[in-house]
């Protein structure tokens, strides 16, 4: 008899190609099972806060989870696929991340309107955190950057309408839609440091129950840098009180960390890094993050 595991996710159309990555890579390890797509709309999908990481005690993360993980609890769904960047930063016993899918591109990218070759600095950017914002005012101290707000697809239409001089999104997202043909230009991880998590897709299940399944999608070297990061933004708030950016890579078995704080009533605008193991994560985004917290 043929198993069915019911995979819940948001109704937008990155979440939905998200979850399907995953449906797909587990039915062909697992010729025994069937993949059940569950969409649901979550309280983040009709108000949604541009900035409010920065500016909301709770932040926006779990705005996008609370439904998913409702009908995990319920057993309505066996497991819930979302972006990590936009899963809270505390661990949830009852409700743990079981897998961390091979990362795609961490970097933000730049979008201009159709047709368009050179940003003007008549119109704003575009952006939906404040993250992105502070990092932009550096790399454009000339033009003013505001909030947008919608999924992808709304943000395009919004920019291709004459709202905004370009966009700045998450590289991942624009290329698991087949909308990477948008970007005119990636910024390095340096230039923009990413949110913790981006690129990496979480699939959250119920404790104590196995997810052999989800081997099809594990990757050790997500789950390492995921630790980091999220480690790192734990450390200053969780992304909830300041802006925070991190991004872990490995190479030849070093971990490298770069991370971004601010503090803007403090006047504290800071980058830094640091390297060692993957297995010394935690102590690594400890000590960076208490270091540029204190403007190093």
């Amino acid at each position: 008899m043929t198993r069915v595991i019911r995979f819940g996710s948001r109704k937008s159309a990155l979440a939905l190609a998200q979850t399907r990555l995953v449906m797909e890579a587990v039915e062909a390890a697992n010729p025994d099972l069937r993949a059940e797509l569950v969409p649901m709309t979550t309280t983040g999908d009709v108000n949604m806060k541009p900035f409010s990481e920065a500016s909301d005690k709770f932040g926006i993360k779990g705005l996008f989870t609370q439904e998913l993980e409702d009908a995990l609890r319920s057993g309505e769904i066996d497991v819930a696929v979302h972006s990590l960047k936009d899963v809270p930063m505390y661990p949830n016993d009852e409700l743990p991340i079981v897998a961390y899918s091979k990362r795609e591109d961490a970097r933000d990218a730049l979008v201009l309107p159709g047709g368009v070759a050179e940003i003007s600095e008549a119109l704003p950017l575009g952006c939906s955190s404040a993250r992105r914002r502070l990092q932009l005012a550096k790399l454009f101290p000339n033009m003013r950057v505001e909030p947008v707000r919608g999924n992808v697809n709304t943000r395009l239409r919004k920019l291709d309408e004459g709202q905004f001089s370009a966009l700045v999104l998450a590289a991942a997202g624009l290329k698991r839609i087949g909308l990477d043909g948008r970007i005119s230009r990636y910024f390095t991880v340096d230039e923009i440091i990413p949110a913790p998590g981006q690129g990496i897709m979480a699939c959250q299940g119920r404790a104590g129950e196995s997810c052999d399944y989800l081997d099809a999608v594990r990757c050790s070297d997500a789950a390492f840098c995921a630790l980091a990061e999220r480690g790192f933004s734990a450390e200053l708030g969780g992304g909830c009180t300041a802006p925070v950016g991190a991004y872990a890579e490995i190479k030849e078995g070093k971990m490298t960390l770069r991370g971004f704080y601010a503090d803007e009533a403090n006047g504290i605008y800071a980058k830094g890094s640091v390297s060692g193991l993957p297995e010394e994560a935690e102590e690594m985004a400890r000590a960076l993050a208490r270091r540029l917290k204190e403007g190093k």
